[in-house]
């Protein structure tokens, strides 16, 4: 009888363990800075699955996912690296890297985890199966813009140095790195869709660094130099973000710093082609995954709004007041609902993006972040 009873004791918490049976697609999770956890979501069911704790500071936390959707990899501001099983709803992993990071990047092949840091700097390679180090690249500088690159290689800026390194671990045990100048203070980066093309913004400047990674021995260039022509910058209350999300139909959306303005760049030849006047500093300018709408969230005191320009137009065509704080937003994979998280009215909105209604909210605590696996498949995520 004793023995039955330990196999039954065996075999059920077997199955406690075991994942349930789900696609990983429409998944993802959202940041509650203020708990220090995340809560992972169905997209389609527009529900919260689980949340899972102990994840520490994640005042400045991104992610990113494995290419099978099942593993989250959580950057914290407090150096944490946290690799969660989104479908057992749990901590796989977590190790203290840094003592401040705010961001990082997964490898072409998922193979690599790397985070970038402000303290004490350089950028770490971890394996993403077990989040061992497999080495570090210092830098004697803060680290940010860290992106993907194909073939095993990560562009990244120096804020302090004013640079723009370029390192390939296609033996991550042996990084090499190539270094550019880039400008003053850049403070974060992008790559364009196809991998090509790494931008880093200038904080320091009016200007934008751009390395063709297709060649970047010919070196980082300067483009949209001088966009404010002498005017006063406002106050700049949250800096700007830059990632692949503004690149759409040939062209690039990008926030302008210090002003109420996105500028619109070609990017076949690099120069800017337009500005679009928004209510306030842009944050996060966002393409749709069809690439027919941008949507803009911005700083205080007009963090309440969202704007959406429509890209053949270059028209503001919505004006939206979804929530107090809007911190982020994010696409579902196909680009017919967006997201946002609304930070001090504790809820996430999800929004048609046809028809700008609100379709649901979720109860969230102090969200900023949203992430969804889709972003496993693409360059730049």
């Amino acid at each position: 009888m004793k023995a039955l009873l330990t196999l039954l004791v065996l075999f059920l918490s077997g199955c406690a363990q075991t994942p349930a049976i789900r696609g990983t697609g429409d998944l993802g999770i959202v940041i509650e800075r203020a708990s220090g956890r995340v809560a992972i979501v169905d997209t389609t069911a527009r529900s919260v699955l689980a949340r899972v704790d102990g994840l520490g500071d994640l005042s400045h936390a991104s992610a990113v996912f494995s290419r099978d959707g099942r593993y989250a990899y959580v950057f914290g501001r407090d150096g944490g690296l946290t690799k969660i099983d989104l479908l057992l709803g749990r901590i796989a992993k977590r190790v203290i890297q840094a003592g401040n990071s705010i961001g990082g990047a997964i490898s072409q092949d998922g193979r690599l985890v790397v985070a970038q840091n402000y303290t004490p700097g350089g950028i770490k390679v971890f394996d993403a199966a077990t989040l061992e180090l497999l080495s570090e690249v210092p830098t004697g500088s803060k680290v940010v813009g860290l992106a993907d690159l194909p073939g095993q290689r990560f562009a990244y800026a120096l804020f302090d140095a004013g640079e723009i390194w370029l390192t390939d671990l296609s033996n991550p045990r042996e990084p090499r790195t190539q270094k550019f100048p880039a400008g003053r203070q850049p403070y974060d980066g992008l790559v364009t869709p196809d991998g090509r093309h790494y931008m880093a913004g200038l904080f320091g400047e009016d200007g934008i660094a751009l390395l063709d990674a297709w060649r970047p021995e010919a070196g980082a260039r300067k483009i949209l130099e001088n966009y404010g022509r002498g005017e006063e910058k406002l106050p700049v209350f949250k800096m700007p973000h830059l990632r692949g999300w503004a690149v759409a139909g040939g062209r690039a959306y990008l926030p302008a710093i210090g002003r109420h303005e996105v500028l619109v760049v070609d990017t076949a030849t690099w120069r800017e082609v337009g500005r679009i006047a928004v209510k306030g500093q842009p944050v996060f300018v966002m393409a749709r995954p069809d690439s027919r709408q941008i949507w803009v969230n911005f700083a205080f005191p007009n963090n309440g709004w969202v704007q959406v320009i429509d890209t053949p137009s270059n028209q503001i065509v919505q004006t939206l007041q979804p929530g107090k704080a809007i911190l982020h937003m994010e696409f579902t994979p196909r680009g017919e609902e967006v997201w946002l998280s609304a930070r001090d009215d504790n809820m996430v909105g999800i929004y048609d993006t046809a028809t700008f209604t609100r379709k649901a909210t979720l109860a969230a605590d102090s969200p900023s972040g949203i992430f969804f696996t889709s972003r496993a498949h693409r360059t730049g995520f």
